[in-house]
């Protein structure tokens, strides 16, 4: 991007928010916050739970402890924002402050598609070849899907950021959503962007193809796999391994067809506000919550900490009334 670029572009934005003018923001403050509340909270603890237990130390739960920090960092680009927009009179953000949200939001949108397709190839290695798991599975293995996954997100972050943000915005700096959304922020432009947006379209596609592609093959050898399998506590426990895998993917790639497939014709500024505080906001929730409530493991781990905390501080109890 040019000097001259970043100087005409330099002003300010302000962002409308999720409604427009909301009748009762401290309401809409307050469900949000908890939402948020619930997300971080979860989140944490399910990173230390899987640092914590070892029997957690696995390639699953490795995999599962990043997206949870994904979702995490994810989560704390926009809704901080927009709790403090709905609190103060002037909803500004920076030309600075919304070139990093977007970069950010697309680094880490794009890693998850990535990451979420690689945890489907390790369901399919864990139930179609077991006895290959630990060689295929290894420590490196995971190292690299990480790294991919963090790298191909922050590819996508590096491509459209510095175009998206280059365009003369020389109308209203009105964008019609609660965080800088590439869409919401183009429609301000004062030059034609049908190009640029129908290239990042096929780019959009494109990521989404590829994770896609390795689930719908993994999930495919998983189902043919399981159908011969003569023992029906075998085909339990398979559906088991992958069922919080196939929920969280079908909630995550639902919403991100809508937004980058569909074409305009479908699209509004209100259902692109709603569908865009789902997988912002809802979904970095759901995601630990479907892994803990129905993963036997997580829980076990869970109520193994909580049972420390109890015995532990009367111990302590003990020692003290010992020492007094």
């Amino acid at each position: 991007m040019s000097m001259e670029a970043i100087l005409q572009n330099s002003t300010d934005f302000i962002l409308l928010g999720l409604i427009t003018h909301p009748a009762f923001p401290g309401i809409i403050f307050a469900v949000v916050f908890s939402i948020f509340l619930v997300a971080v909270t979860a989140n944490v603890v399910m990173i230390l739970l899987i640092h914590v237990d070892s029997r957690l130390h696995t390639p699953m739960y490795f995999l599962l402890s990043q997206l949870s920090i994904m979702d995490t960092v994810y989560i704390c680009i926009t809704v901080p924002k927009m709790l403090q927009d709905l609190l103060s009179k002037e909803k500004m953000i920076s030309f600075l402050g919304c070139s990093l949200q977007i970069f950010l939001y697309l680094t880490l949108i794009g890693g998850e598609f990535f990451l979420l397709g690689l945890m489907a190839y390790d369901r399919y290695v864990a139930v179609c070849k077991p006895l290959r798991y630990p060689l295929l599975m290894n420590r490196r293995i995971c190292l690299f899907m990480v790294v991919g996954s963090w790298v191909g997100g922050s590819l996508d972050g590096f491509m459209l950021t510095p175009f998206t943000m280059s365009f003369p915005y020389c109308g209203s700096r009105e964008i019609n959503h609660f965080f800088c959304e590439i869409p919401a922020v183009l429609k301000l432009s004062c030059v034609d962007t049908s190009l640029y947006e129908t290239l990042m379209y096929a780019c959009c596609v494109l990521m989404l193809l590829i994770p896609i592609s390795i689930i719908s093959i993994s999930y495919t050898h998983i189902l043919l796999t399981v159908h011969r399998m003569n023992s029906a506590e075998g085909r339990h426990k398979a559906f088991a391994t992958c069922s919080s895998h196939i929920m969280v993917v079908s909630i995550f790639y639902g919403a991100a067809f809508y937004t980058n497939v569909l074409p305009h014709s479908y699209h509004t500024p209100e259902k692109d506000k709603v569908v865009s505080a789902f997988y912002t906001i809802l979904t970095p929730m759901l995601n630990p919550l479907i892994y803990s409530l129905r993963n036997k493991d997580v829980a076990t781990a869970l109520r193994k900490v909580l049972g420390r905390c109890p015995s532990s501080q009367r111990i302590r109890v003990v020692d003290l009334s010992r020492k007094y």
